[in-house]
């Protein structure tokens, strides 16, 4: 059977891609400022838009792909009760980033699969994650480094990289840090014949 991935996130492809997983990866034409305002309003928390926003991303893949599996995930960074969307710019992940410093945040994790135009599954998982109190040495060096990789990502950071050294401790599982929950996805997978047993 095939599967598409609902994204064109690196971390996400190469999730599935190292677990072995073949995909096509195909990038969901979604208005999430749109949504995520319209989730807020209703009073969704941050936790829930990231879980919505998974299911809206594989069913708008899903409808003009009959037969495949769509899988469709969102991450969403949670600090102080505020939800917050990647930086737009360089500067606004660095103020972030001095934000979050010395305190915790949470990242929520959603995926969704569908089929035909139709949900199938749902999940979601958080993680906490501790930031050091880095000093303004390190991040101005963090910030060169970086880049533009900085608005890539929700938080500013790839735990995969040099973001690693920005943590003094993590709680939860690394991939829902990366992006997705994997051991869900991969289970929701072989329960559907898409993967082997």
């Amino acid at each position: 059977m095939s599967l598409i991935l609902a994204s064109n996130s690196a971390a996400r492809k190469a999730m599935l891609s190292g677990a072995g997983v073949a995909f096509t990866a195909q990038g969901a034409k979604v208005d999430e400022a749109a949504e995520k305002m319209r989730l807020l309003a209703e009073g969704a928390g941050p936790a829930d838009v990231a879980q919505a926003l998974a299911g809206l991303k594989a069913l708008a893949v899903s409808r003009a792909q009959p037969g495949a599996w769509v899988l469709g995930s969102d991450q969403t960074l949670e600090f102080e009760g505020r939800l917050f969307d990647k930086a737009g710019s360089t500067e606004e992940a660095g103020e972030r980033l001095r934000m979050l410093r010395g305190g915790s945040h949470q990242l929520h994790s959603g995926v969704a699969l569908a089929r035909d135009g139709h949900l199938d599954w749902t999940a979601r998982d958080s993680a906490r994650l501790h930031v050091r109190e880095v000093s303004d040495t390190f991040l101005s060096d963090y910030f060169v480094a970086e880049g533009e990789a900085l608005t890539s990502c929700v938080g500013g950071y790839r735990l995969e990289g040099l973001g690693a050294q920005l943590f003094e401790r993590v709680e939860g599982d690394y991939f829902t840090v990366l992006g997705m929950p994997l051991w869900p996805v991969l289970a929701a997978l072989r329960e559907r014949g898409v993967i082997a047993t």
